[in-house]
């Protein structure tokens, strides 16, 4: 019987929308561990662009599998092939995974289309900037962007908050009634935050805050 780690990604609000949400991604692992007859021992679940270099939750996800002798699962292909350095983490690490859309596919494909994958939004954020410079000079006001960025961080906080409600859940189950005491639970449970430091009391305080947000100011993320 095989052991699996799962390894969820997300990136925006509009995951939801394209079918690649958190939930989309749970219920492809949770099929495939069953038609395998393996266990799952744990799910990671990490808030991060395609983009991204810096995967904390990965790191986690992959020091488990080491230590437990796991195959660490993904639920899609392009959830992981859409960076080179993602995919050389992996191989490097001599960590067996497996994407539950496509498990036949073998390393070197993997590699290959995530080589493609990254040239290609290279390509497309160098039409971006390049537009943008063009629409500047014509003296079009970018300020919106700014916004719309602080706005997309913030739902990106609070989709990372999200997927930790569970966690939180358990701590106040144990008896973790202080900030201080959640943020120890977490830490015990191999939790990191978003940029991959243990918590404290003050990340915690930020982490609920997050999962309660003032009305009128939820993001729509799970549309």
């Amino acid at each position: 019987m095989l052991d699996y780690v799962s390894y969820l990604r997300v990136s925006t609000q509009r995951q939801g929308q394209s079918g690649l949400g958190i939930e989309a991604q749970r219920t492809a692992v949770e099929q495939y561990v069953a038609q395998t007859g393996g266990t799952l021992l744990k799910e990671f679940v990490e808030v991060e662009s395609g983009s991204g270099k810096s995967r904390p939750i990965l790191v986690q996800s992959i020091s488990l599998c080491r230590r437990t002798k796991a195959t660490l699962l993904i639920a899609k292909l392009d959830r992981l092939a859409r960076n080179v350095a993602f995919v050389s983490s992996l191989m490097e690490s001599s960590v067996e995974f497996v994407a539950a859309d496509a498990p036949y596919a073998n390393r070197l494909m993997i590699h290959i289309l995530a080589a493609f994958a990254e040239h290609e939004r290279t390509v497309i954020s160098e039409r971006t900037r390049a537009a943008l410079s063009a629409a500047k000079a014509r003296g079009v006001v970018l300020g919106k962007n700014g916004r719309m960025l602080a706005q997309t961080n913030r739902c990106e906080a609070e989709m990372f908050a999200a997927s930790l409600s569970h966690q939180i859940e358990n701590a106040r189950k144990t008896g973790a009634t202080t900030l201080r005491a959640v943020a120890q639970y977490l830490n015990s449970e191999g939790s990191r935050t978003r940029s991959g430091a243990p918590w404290s009391s003050s990340t915690v305080h930020r982490l609920l805050r997050r999962l309660s947000p003032p009305p009128g100011e939820r993001c729509d993320w799970t549309a």
